[in-house]
């Protein structure tokens, strides 16, 4: 599998030489490809890095991150793999892969359904804690919040 910046589909102000300035990380299976500039684009005050997934032929999305930059604490705001491919351990490599991109960051954070006990699954399993705070979305759906220390005990 193949992880692509979300800005080459989407942006139109990507430059094809940018493409020259390439870092290339191995994860097996996985594989991400991003210039020096992608990585430090900014949507408004923050530091975004966005990845698509696709097979390693390249014929076929399944799906994305978004992870947003803060230095000292990272966000995943976004992960989705499509369902025929749920169940790989992509999602699991996805998170360890994106986790080893920002050493400097202590603290990771993230939010999801408390609902999709899946979901739930998943970032537990990941290492990641509630962190206590809910907020009610809408009858049936609520979002919890969850965070990950780098080192030592969860704050």
């Amino acid at each position: 599998m193949n992880y692509r910046i979300l800005e080459n589909v989407w942006q139109e102000e990507y430059h094809e030489q940018e493409k020259s300035k390439v870092w290339d990380w191995h994860f097996q299976p996985l594989h991400i490809y991003l210039t020096h500039e992608e990585r430090g684009k900014y949507t408004g005050k923050e530091k975004v890095m966005d990845l698509i997934l696709e097979k390693a032929n390249g014929e076929k999305h399944i799906g994305a991150v978004r992870i947003c930059d803060f230095e000292k604490r990272c966000v995943l705001k976004q992960i989705f793999i499509l369902p025929e491919y749920q169940g790989y351990g992509y999602a699991q490599e996805a998170i360890k892969m994106v986790e080893s991109f920002y050493t400097k960051a202590k603290r990771w954070e993230l939010d999801t359904i408390l609902q999709e006990k899946k979901l739930c699954y998943l970032y537990e399993k990941m290492g990641y804690q509630k962190t206590g705070k809910t907020e009610k979305i809408k009858d049936g759906m609520d979002l919890v919040y969850y965070a990950k220390e780098k080192q030592g005990e969860f704050k």
